[in-house]
């Protein structure tokens, strides 16, 4: 295995050119599971912690740029205002010395579908810049994954940033797991509420092959929220909208059964998590909370718990 140290961002795009195969590394907190368990022997690893600009975000009049490399505990402590939903997704990383290692790149890069970034990214409808020596270029997160731990990289591109409009409305984050920490979800729900276009956006984590949206259920809601003029009046979302939006929300997944719980387990709790998240995001929208977000968060397992032994495999899934 060889091992490749850029030093600028200049030097890591031509090494990639040079070593197509060769793994990024920042935080290394899934590839270096991976390979002391030897699932996997990379011909070639990159180190990308010389790269300043990586680990660095600039806030915009309507976006923050944020590095690759900037570690979860900077986004809890430094965009909570800014990024709500994806500053409460990091709060449920691993543990605190993963959260300061791992990043939202490595989420990216790896596109497992129970990455806790996924859920906040869909919702806020972020963007990915990638670049090589080809030049530039920013992928819609919707079109990012394409398949299990698969994304839109082509094999000479390095994720530089991601985009993330600014919140203009609450965003909330719910995620289930066996236990309160140190645990790949099984299954997470981004919700963001868009005041300035009136329009919902979900995320959905570990329910599907891919991270996904709920996109009949945010159609729904946006509906219902405009022909009940809930948006002007600060109407209380109704039951029935709530249940309806629930469980739209469960049929946009397609999980499948495995250690930590069951196919059925999870439609249920994605149900559960969207119908929460829903009345938390919108309780403080009528209360005028506008892009501020719930300080404490979802940061333990909600619902039941899966049945049968699911405590499931520790490991550091969310993280990268």
């Amino acid at each position: 295995m060889e091992f490749l140290r850029p030093a600028t961002w200049d030097e890591a795009i031509a090494a990639k050119a040079a070593h197509p195969t060769a793994v990024p590394v920042a935080g290394g907190t899934d590839i270096m599971v991976e390979i002391n368990f030897d699932h996997r022997r990379p011909t070639h690893l990159m180190d990308l912690s010389r790269i300043d600009e990586l680990g660095q975000w600039e806030v915009g009049e309507t976006a923050v740029r944020l590095g690759a490399s900037v570690p979860y505990t900077r986004i809890i402590t430094g965009l909570r205002a800014e990024l709500p939903g994806l500053a409460l997704a990091s709060r449920t990383v691993a543990s605190p010395q993963i959260r300061n290692r791992g990043g939202v790149g490595g989420n990216l890069g790896t596109a497992s579908p129970a990455g806790d970034a996924h859920p906040a990214l869909l919702a806020a409808g972020a963007e990915v810049e990638v670049a090589s020596v080809r030049g530039t270029r920013r992928i819609p997160i919707d079109d990012f994954y394409t398949g299990v731990k698969r994304n839109a990289l082509a094999p000479d591109e390095l994720i530089r940033a991601v985009h993330i409009a600014r919140a203009d409305g609450p965003q909330q984050f719910g995620k289930v797991g066996t236990r309160n920490a140190m645990v790949i979800a099984v299954c997470a729900f981004g919700l963001a509420l868009h005041p300035a276009t009136r329009t919902v956006r979900t995320g959905i984590g570990s329910a599907a092959p891919t991270p996904v949206r709920a996109e009949a259920a945010e159609e729904f809601l946006t509906a219902a929220l405009a022909e009940g003029g809930c948006w002007e009046s600060g109407t209380a979302v109704s039951p029935s909208a709530a249940a309806e939006f629930a469980a739209l929300a469960a049929g946009a997944c397609s999980p499948i059964d495995d250690v930590r719980g069951t196919a059925a387990y999870r439609r249920h709790a994605v149900g559960v998590l969207a119908r929460r998240t829903l009345t938390w995001a919108w309780d403080e929208y009528r209360a005028g909370g506008g892009a501020r977000s719930r300080t404490t968060g979802n940061t333990r397992p909600t619902g039941p718990r899966p049945p049968g032994p699911a405590r499931g495999a520790e490991g550091t899934e969310g993280a990268a």
